[in-house]
């Protein structure tokens, strides 16, 4: 089955640390570039991090730079999104997609919640 399945969400106080995952299955993950895309409460979503197939970083969203770092494990088939100095404003369903065959795949979201 070709999916993508996030995890590693929760609820941290602001300056915490969260590192989501995301494993994919069904498809060869090595070949692929994968993104993380976020949509806060009432906004549209928006991509935080892109990484290229072979762990080159192509994108990082200026409101994230310098906090979040994205990584990947091929061996794994996983993506990963370490994310420090969390802020309120980074509260959303956090996705992890990829461009496939012409099509795009979604994985089904994870919540970060930032709080105190």
């Amino acid at each position: 089955q070709v999916q993508l399945v996030e995890s590693g969400g929760g609820l941290v106080q602001p300056g915490g640390s969260l590192r989501l995952s995301c494993t994919a299955s069904g498809f060869t993950f090595s070949q692929y570039g994968m993104s993380w895309v976020r949509q806060a409460p009432g906004k549209g979503r928006n991509t935080v991090a892109s990484i290229g197939s072979s762990d080159h970083i192509q994108y990082y969203a200026d409101s994230v730079k310098g906090r979040f770092t994205a990584s990947r494990d091929n061996a794994k088939n996983t993506v990963y999104l370490r994310m420090s100095n969390l802020k309120p404003d980074d509260t959303a369903v956090y996705y992890c997609m990829t461009h496939l065959d012409g099509s795009e795949l979604w994985g089904q979201g994870t919540q970060v919640t930032v709080s105190s």
